[in-house]
């Protein structure tokens, strides 16, 4: 592809975006009509919407006086009802190709979303974008090769054979990464076959071995989020010198079993050794300090591209860290298994600043306004609350600085669907608005892609506490913190215990029990990303001293708290000064002593 070619390519997805953004109003007006035109005739609408006045000019008056606000627990029956066999128009007019899995729900199983054979073209339109954008900040993009770490997870499949897959998964192995063209835009050091690998280890290191051999021609890192971007770092740590046996011999470590990977890596090492390129990897892997090593490994490298937003947000120290701050971070997309929602039109701001633009193509979007005079009340944001249909907000009717719950209306056969996402109108591109990610309803810890809410946290503590009591022992009081200073992050629960007799002391192994107690209590997703994925480590209980959460209690106060409205914080992510006062006061810390179960 030449640059003129290259040139007019980035110069229409700009133009694209320019008139979806101008036009939104009417594109989303479009894009609801075709929804219910094509599915108006499936058992889940027409349940709500009257067939004797389905004419085409009254579908989205209809649809918003009658269709109910939905969270999973509402859709789940008709999808498990497909997911056994039954025909994809109980939900939707095309035929479900997957399943796609998303977080687990408290119950422990993961969710799954359906996905027809044109959501692969949505999603694949916003990839599209995301090079024409970056283009305007950051030149030259085709002189070199991206360094990114993508992985597939083994895929299941539902009773009546659909694949159930994670979204990233349905599109790697789709004919529209698979048989894409040649785009010096996007030349990843990563051959294909490597991302395809179901073994992530295997994966990562061959990956990370192409990155190295290609180390003077990178010039962008890499990967979805920022936590698996770290984790590369971490096994780049542990492995660098088996790496770098490998450059110099010419020859992959023998570990490496997996046909694919052999036969893309061997393409790349030509079976050629390389001395001088394993002496300078050593040199620089060998230093005391890993501070700025991602300059040092890929020189040429101008930025980081991860999501940094939400809880991964805690990730970017450590980012900062690797690149000595000489690396910006960029935020790109926005996007779920649900739906891909929007781009960051401006992807090397701040990351406290990422703001991403709705593209009201992708899907039909409406908010659950979330705020009073400019101010986010939690209290509304509640999975099992019933929302008022006319409550519901269009998208180019939001309000600068307020804050919405995102709710979705797909091709698919989700129908104002609350995605959970907790967004504030940040400003405007045209017509579009453009929202800064808040968090996730009910979410206080994550760190990969579990996601554990409050209630959750307080079952499983609630089943862990009762070890205490044969030991005369009790749970007091209790926070929590994602923990992302080491890789893997792992959780660490604050416990205050009143000993009931002070001549007995619970044992150690009685806490490391406690430990695995509450992780196997945790839901499907977490119990996997410990035992399988490896991307969330051991739980860890610090008891601290007595008294201490009454002088937390008193801290908050003193920040501004009210006495009478007080409620010990939950989670403490984002408190430095609450978390400097109970690492202060503890006298014990214990790890979960071995993974908790967990069945793919």
């Amino acid at each position: 592809m030449d640059g003129q070619k290259l040139e007019y390519k980035g110069e229409k997805a700009l133009k694209e975006i320019e008139k979806l953004t101008t036009d939104a109003d009417k594109v989303q007006e479009k894009i609801l009509k075709e929804i219910l035109t094509r599915n108006a005739e499936t058992e889940y609408l027409s349940k709500f919407m009257d067939k004797g006045y389905c004419y085409k000019d009254h579908l989205s008056l209809l649809f918003k006086r009658c269709v109910p606000v939905i969270t999973y627990k509402h859709i789940q029956p008709y999808i498990q009802r497909i997911a056994n066999g039954e025909d994809s128009s109980l939900i939707t007019g095309h035929p479900i190709t997957e399943m796609l899995c998303s977080s687990g729900t408290s119950a422990g199983e993961p969710k799954m979303m359906p996905s027809i054979a044109e959501d692969l073209d949505r999603r694949t339109f916003l990839y599209n974008l995301i090079m024409p954008i970056m283009n305007q900040y950051v030149p030259d993009l085709d002189e070199g090769k991206a360094m990114y770490f993508y992985f597939v997870k083994a895929e299941m499949s539902t009773p009546c054979g659909l694949p159930a897959r994670t979204v990233l998964t349905s599109f790697y192995k789709s004919k529209h990464f698979k048989c894409r063209a040649l785009d010096p835009f996007n030349d990843y050091t990563s051959p294909d076959q490597t991302i395809l690998c179901n073994d992530s280890i295997q994966s990562m290191y061959c990956q990370l071995l192409a990155g190295l051999v290609h180390r003077k021609q990178v010039l962008r890192l890499g990967a979805v989020f920022a936590s698996a971007f770290l984790r590369a770092i971490s096994f780049l740590e542990r492995n660098w010198v088996k790496l770098c046996n490998d450059i110099r011999s010419g020859q992959l470590d023998p570990t490496i079993t997996d046909p694919e990977c052999r036969s893309s890596m061997s393409a790349i090492m030509l079976l050629l050794p390389d001395p001088c390129l394993a002496d300078e990897i050593r040199d620089i892997c060998s230093r005391p300090s890993w501070k700025g090593i991602l300059r040092l490994l890929w020189p040429k490298a101008k930025y980081i591209e991860a999501v940094v937003t939400g809880s991964m947000s805690q990730y970017i120290p450590s980012l900062d860290y690797y690149s000595d701050g000489e690396l910006p971070l960029a935020c790109t997309m926005y996007a779920s298994s649900e739906c891909y929602f929007g781009v960051n039109l401006t992807p090397l701001c701040d990351p406290a600043d990422v703001a991403f633009t709705l593209l009201p193509n992708m899907g039909y979007f409406e908010f659950i306004p979330l705020s009073e005079n400019g101010t986010l009340l939690m209290d509304n944001i509640d999975e099992e609350e019933e929302v008022p249909k006319d409550k519901l907000v269009d998208l180019v009717h939001v309000k600068l600085g307020c804050y919405y719950e995102l709710v979705v209306t797909t091709f698919a056969g989700l129908y104002r669907y609350r995605i959970g996402d907790v967004l504030q109108v940040s400003g405007f591109h045209n017509k579009a608005p453009q929202f800064r990610f808040i968090c996730r309803r009910n979410v206080v810890l994550s760190i990969d892609n579990d996601k554990t809410n409050e209630e959750d946290l307080h079952k499983s503590i609630s089943v862990a506490k009762k070890l205490l009591e044969p030991h005369n022992a009790l749970l007091v009081e209790y926070t929590s913190f994602a923990d992302a200073s080491r890789v893997p992050g792992h959780y660490v629960l604050y416990w205050e215990i009143l000993h009931l007799n002070h001549n007995v002391v619970v044992d150690d192994k009685v806490l490391q029990e406690c430990c695995i107690a509450v992780e196997e209590q945790l839901d499907y997703i977490y119990r996997r990303c410990r035992a399988y994925d490896k991307s969330v480590g051991p739980l860890e209980i610090r008891v601290v001293k007595p008294r201490t959460f009454e002088a937390l209690m008193d801290l908050f106060i003193n920040q501004g708290g009210s006495i009478n409205q007080y409620k010990t914080p939950r989670c403490i992510n984002s408190n430095t000064a609450a978390l400097n006062l109970l690492d202060s006061n503890v006298k014990a810390c214990y790890f979960s002593p071995r993974d908790p179960m967990w069945i793919p």
